[in-house]
C-alpha cells in the first residue's frame, strides 16, 4: 500500500514537473494568472520600497528650461538641426529611394477595413536602411497616423518577415476608424537592415545595437540622424502624392522617444502620443530608465533637454502631445515614479505663456505590461476626435 502511494506521488510530481515546464515555454493555463500574480508582489514591493535616488527639486525645473517665446524655439530647432545633420541641410527635400503602390502582403490580407499598402525605402549613411508601410483604408477619413515600434518589435516568422505584423491589432483598430497608418521599425530592427561595418582601429562589426553607433560618431557625423531621417523623408513623399489633412504619431517605447524628437523638429505633425518613452534626464538614476544611445547624448540634450522637448512638440496652433505611462511598467519609465515627481504643470505653465499648443501625462493605473493597452488606445481616439 506505501508503496503504491509513493509510486503515485512520484508520478505526479513526475507530471506536475512537466507541465510546471510546459506552462512556462508554452505560456498555457495558467500562465496568465501566476504571471499577473507575480507581477502583482512586485508591484507591491516597488510601491512600498522604492527609493528612486532623484535628488532634483521639482519646484527648481521650471530653471531648466530656456524657452520664453516662439523664437527660442526656431532657435532650439536651429541648433538641433545643425548638431544632427552639421554641414548638410535638413532633408526636408529628399525622398524615398524606393516607392511601391499597392503591395501584396497576406500577413493584412484578412483585415476587411484595409483597401490597399504602399511601401517605402529611405538609404541613409553607412547603407542604413528604413521601410515603412503605409496603410490605406476602404473609407478614409483623410488624416494620417505614424505608428513607430519600439525596441523589442521584432519579425515574428523570421529574417524574411517583419516586425509590423506584431502590432497589427494597433493598426487595424485605426483602420477600422478611417485613418491611415504608416508605421515604422526602429534603426536595425524588423526589416531595416544591419549594416556590416570595418570601424578603423577597432574591426568589423554588426550595427545591430543602437549603441554600437558611438563607434561610428565623429566630429563631422552624428549617428542619430538614423532616428529622425526616415519619417521626415517619407513624410515628404507622402506630402507630395496624398491629400490627408492631418498628421498625427504615435510611438512606444524606443518609438515613443522618437515621438518626441521627430515632432519636436517637425512641426507637419500635428497631435503626439509617447507611450512608455522618455523620462527628463535626473528622472534616469535607475539603469532601466537610463535608455540607449540616443536617449542620453550629452550635446544633444544640452541644446535641448526633454522639458523643452516637449513644450516644442506641443506648440503651435492645433498640436498637442500627450504622455502616456503605464503605472507598472516592466521596461522602463513607469507611472508610478512620475506620480512621484509630476512635471505635467510646469510645461503647461510654458505653454500658456506661449499662448498655442496643449501637453497632458496620462497614467494607465494598474498596466504591469509595456504596451499601448486599449485604455491608452481610446484615449488618443478622444483626443484624435477633439478640437
Amino acid at each position: 500500500m506505501k508503496k503504491n502511494i509513493l509510486l503515485l506521488l512520484i508520478i505526479v510530481l513526475i507530471i506536475g514537473f512537466f507541465y510546471g515546464v510546459s506552462v512556462g515555454h508554452y505560456q498555457i493555463f495558467p500562465f496568465e494568472i501566476l504571471s499577473d500574480f507575480n507581477q502583482m508582489m512586485k508591484n507591491e514591493s516597488i510601491s512600498s520600497n522604492s527609493r528612486p535616488q532623484i535628488y532634483q527639486d521639482l519646484s527648481q525645473v521650471n530653471n531648466l528650461i530656456q524657452i520664453n517665446s516662439e523664437e527660442d524655439i526656431e532657435n532650439k530647432k536651429i541648433r538641433l538641426n545643425d548638431y544632427i545633420w552639421i554641414s548638410e541641410d535638413p532633408p526636408f527635400n529628399k525622398v524615398p529611394i524606393d516607392y511601391s503602390i499597392d503591395i501584396k502582403d497576406n500577413l493584412f490580407s484578412d483585415i476587411e477595413s484595409l483597401l490597399q499598402i504602399d511601401s517605402f525605402i529611405v538609404e541613409m549613411d553607412y547603407g542604413m536602411n528604413s521601410i515603412s508601410y503605409l496603410f490605406l483604408p476602404k473609407i478614409s477619413n483623410d488624416k494620417l497616423i505614424i505608428y513607430h515600434q519600439g525596441h523589442s518589435s521584432s519579425s515574428l516568422r523570421g529574417p524574411d518577415s517583419h516586425s509590423f505584423e506584431q502590432d497589427k491589432r494597433i493598426i487595424q483598430s485605426f483602420l477600422d476608424k478611417n485613418y491611415s497608418v504608416l508605421i515604422f521599425s526602429m534603426p536595425g530592427h524588423g526589416m531595416n537592415n544591419e549594416p556590416v561595418l570595418d570601424v578603423p582601429k577597432l574591426g568589423k562589426i554588426t550595427l545591430n545595437s543602437h549603441n554600437h553607433f558611438r563607434l561610428i560618431e565623429t566630429e563631422t557625423f552624428h549617428p542619430i540622424k538614423f532616428f529622425i531621417e526616415p519619417v521626415i523623408i517619407t513624410l515628404n513623399q507622402i506630402e507630395k502624392d496624398y491629400n490627408f489633412e492631418s498628421i498625427n504619431m504615435i510611438g512606444l517605447s524606443g518609438g515613443g522617444w522618437s515621438t518626441v524628437i521627430i515632432s519636436a523638429l517637425d512641426d507637419r505633425i500635428q497631435k503626439s502620443y509617447s507611450i512608455a518613452g522618455t523620462f527628463p534626464i535626473w528622472m534616469r538614476s535607475d539603469s532601466s530608465n537610463f535608455g540607449d544611445y540616443e536617449q542620453t547624448i550629452p550635446e544633444f540634450y544640452q541644446i535641448a533637454n526633454y522639458e523643452e522637448l516637449y513644450i516644442m512638440s506641443s506648440y503651435g496652433d492645433g498640436r498637442e502631445l500627450i504622455l502616456f505611462y503605464n503605472e507598472y511598467d516592466p521596461c522602463c519609465f513607469p507611472g508610478y515614479l512620475y506620480e512621484q515627481f509630476p512635471f505635467k504643470n510646469i510645461i503647461i505653465e510654458k505653454l500658456k505663456i506661449l499662448d498655442k499648443g496643449k501637453f497632458d501625462v496620462i497614467i494607465d493605473l494598474n498596466q504591469n505590461k509595456h504596451i499601448v493597452s486599449d485604455f491608452t488606445l481610446n484615449k488618443i481616439f478622444s483626443s484624435l476626435e477633439s478640437n
